[in-house]
């Protein structure tokens, strides 16, 4: 993938006229356009993508849209659908009104991009000078540029919403193939939990009160079907949600479930095959 120069874009003028004309008094998106002219512009990532290959989306565009996800509490498939389907967001990346934009899973690839060596940090000096350009921040203020808080909210609400989904898949699995399994353990908090697809909405609350709980969902789900299945053999999804569990979360010492951060080796990245034992599961 290339990256090839977007410089100076402008907002299309029929973009610019509904956003105005839906939106009189502006919204976060459309103000972070007005007021700073786009945060980045794609010059400031010349080099971070080879110059020859299958031309990629733009960086600045993509970065713009972690800001607001982070601002707007939105997970990734919620802040690509919001680039899909609102109108303040294509006003504020520059975009077509016939645009359908990107699928969720760039956001996940652009971040571990933006994780990789000093590049946060060189890319928030840049907005801070320009805030400073725009007369938002004085010269005496004390700005934070350390960018590790914001990847690692956006990157638990992510996470979150894929563990949660990975167990309801697993859930609708078995209801089909062994809903005898499921007697006595699923109820109707279960049932509020994972009966629809996740939706995280703006600024979930307890998020990690819902990633423990979404952990010990999972643990029980799978040890009753090692426990009680004897005769079941567990179909993809459920295999789907233990490879998931590995990866995510870890019995300390005293046998709690912990969340796998960086401090702690980080995520597992190795796909685990049926005989690997990594996951031991308590009967």
């Amino acid at each position: 993938m290339s990256l090839h120069l977007r410089s100076g874009e402008q907002v299309p003028p029929l973009t610019a006229q509904i956003a105005r004309a839906s939106n009189p008094t502006g919204t976060t998106a459309m103000w972070v356009r007005d007021r700073l002219d786009g945060l980045w512009c794609d010059e400031d990532f010349a080099g971070w993508y080879p110059r020859d290959g299958r031309p990629g989306l733009s960086p600045a565009q993509l970065a713009t849209v972690c800001v607001l996800q982070f601002l707007l509490g939105l997970s990734d498939r919620q802040a690509a659908e919001a680039v899909r389907c609102r109108i303040d967001f294509k006003y504020a990346m520059a975009m077509e009104l016939d645009d359908p934009g990107f699928h969720h899973s760039v956001l996940a690839d652009f971040r571990q991009r933006v994780a990789q060596d000093d590049r946060a940090d060189r890319l928030l000096d840049l907005v801070l000078a320009r805030l400073k350009e725009a007369g938002l921040v004085g010269e005496r203020t004390t700005q934070r540029t350390d960018s590790t808080h914001v990847l690692a909210a956006v990157r638990d609400l992510t996470r979150l919403e894929l563990v949660t989904e990975a167990v309801r898949a697993a859930l609708e699995e078995v209801a089909r193939t062994a809903g005898h399994l499921l007697i006595g353990l699923v109820d109707e908090d279960w049932g509020r939990r994972y009966g629809r697809p996740v939706r995280l909405g703006k600024n979930p609350t307890r998020p990690k009160t819902r990633i423990f709980a979404a952990g010990n969902d999972a643990y029980r789900l799978l040890e009753r079907l090692h426990r009680d299945g004897s005769a079941y053999r567990p179909g993809p999804q459920a295999e789907a949600l233990r490879q998931i569990v590995v990866q995510h979360y870890y019995r300390d010492t005293a046998g709690r479930l912990s969340w796998r951060t960086t401090d702690d080796d980080g995520l597992l990245k190795f796909p685990l095959g049926p005989g690997q034992r990594v996951f031991t599961l308590r009967g």
